[in-house]
């Protein structure tokens, strides 16, 4: 290998000397290596951030889904001669008085089985506790009779700290009411101008950047939208195709277990697993293993159809993502934040995919461009004053994703190697 040439004239100072006396392979690692640090550094910095203010942040994200998901109805009332304030009011009422609605019937299905599926869990603790007494393995009758009577009894004496304590085990009664407020205020704004709100966040970005940042953001809320409609559509689907599978295997808690099923696909791959695995639990320990394998057979058989027709057909090239970086995403962010954090990982992907695409897209433009000058002018006189409320113009009931002009152009793929 050729020694590095000095640069023009002849003349070396000593940093440059410095430089070319590092073979350029170990100057390259060094300098990534640095880079890569500053970059994990910032990373580690941001979860320790989310990790004190998670009371903060959590509301703040679920507020973002729970926008994304109403803002195409709020834009539809809008658009149809409604004040966005009635609209904004109206479609919050409606969504609150289901989810209570729901929530209330479900819990009231779930207090009523419970016994039930009590007395079936010991009856089957009593049935393999004969088998291992009569069968083949012949076992010490006094061994199985001691563990399967501390089975029941825990059972038994726990059954009213499970109907009663369920809130408590997760956390706090006032923790879930101050964020849930935190979260309806929220939302009340992101939905009335939440366009505003982030043109005035941009501020902060120098003006040069300012509107691609703006576009960028724009776009990836998009893709939220489309994201979350695509979702609940597929929980929707699950719920209702495992619910009713359990319910003619009559399963007990067939209902609250679709419910579980429904609230766990919304943490991609890992939640619909970890739901649908627990009905199977449920009817092994009620039903025997043959309705436990048709149970297996039925999850198995609703996870395809997900996988492989509702989730390409409804979340499109826009929202998809490699099952690397959402299983990698789902897991840090059950790490940081637990199973909120692995509910926000992958809209947190999807918007951070798109929007970066945006960017890079947009990256090609310089000062002398028309359109940056334009965006740049605009960016310079706007939003001066104090920052004043108002509605927002209503777009997101026509597509998943802003128009197309908004959106990021893909790639040119480059076709000179091709043949033919």
């Amino acid at each position: 290998m050729s020694e590095p040439k000095p640069p023009s004239g002849g003349v070396i100072d000593g940093r440059t000397a410095d430089r070319l006396s590092v073979h350029p392979v170990v100057r390259a690692a060094a300098e990534w290596s640095w880079r890569l640090l500053v970059i994990v550094a910032g990373l580690y910095v941001v979860s320790l951030v989310v990790s004190e203010y998670e009371a903060v942040v959590v509301p703040v994200g679920l507020a973002v889904l729970g926008s994304a998901f109403l803002v195409p109805m709020v834009d539809w009332l809008n658009r149809r001669g409604m004040p966005r304030a009635l609209a904004v009011f109206g479609t919050l009422l409606v969504a609150i008085g289901m989810i209570v609605g729901i929530m209330a019937f479900v819990v009231q299905q779930f207090i009523d089985g419970l016994p039930e599926l009590t007395d079936q869990i010991e009856k089957t603790i009593n049935e393999t506790r004969d088998w291992l007494v009569d069968g083949p393995l012949n076992v010490a009758e006094d061994q199985v009779d001691h563990l399967g009577d501390d089975a029941i009894n825990v059972l038994k004496d726990n059954q009213d700290n499970v109907t009663s304590g369920a809130l408590s085990t997760a956390t706090t009664v006032s923790e879930i009411v101050t964020g849930g407020l935190l979260m309806l205020f929220l939302m009340i704004f992101f939905l009335y101008g939440g366009g505003q709100i982030w043109r005035f966040l941009t501020l902060a970005i120098p003006v040069n950047a300012r509107e691609k940042v703006w576009e960028a953001g724009h776009n990836g809320f998009g893709t939220l939208v489309g994201y979350v409609r695509a979702t609940v559509v597929v929980a929707a689907v699950d719920a209702i195709g495992i619910g009713v599978g359990l319910a003619i295997l009559q399963v007990p808690l067939a209902l609250p277990l679709a419910s579980l099923v429904f609230i766990g696909a919304f943490i991609p791959i890992v939640g619909a697993l970890a739901t649908g695995g627990l009905a199977v639990v449920v009817a092994l320990v009620t039903q025997g293993w043959v309705v436990a394998l048709i149970a297996l057979a039925v999850v198995v058989a609703v996870m395809q159809l997900e996988s492989h027709v509702l989730q390409p057909f409804l979340l499109g090239r826009s929202v998809r993502l490699h099952p690397v970086a959402v299983v990698l995403a789902i897991a840090a962010g059950i790490v940081t934040a637990g199973i909120v954090g692995g509910l926000l990982a992958v809209p947190i992907i999807a918007f951070l995919n798109t929007a970066v695409r945006t960017l890079v897209a947009k990256s090609h433009l310089t000062e002398s461009d028309p359109e940056l000058a334009e965006y740049a002018a605009v960016a310079r006189h706007e939003h001066e004053r104090m920052y004043e409320a108002s509605p927002d113009q209503p777009k997101w009931d026509e597509d998943d994703a802003p128009d197309k002009t908004d959106r990021a152009p893909e790639p040119e793929q480059d076709n000179t190697g091709d043949s033919g």
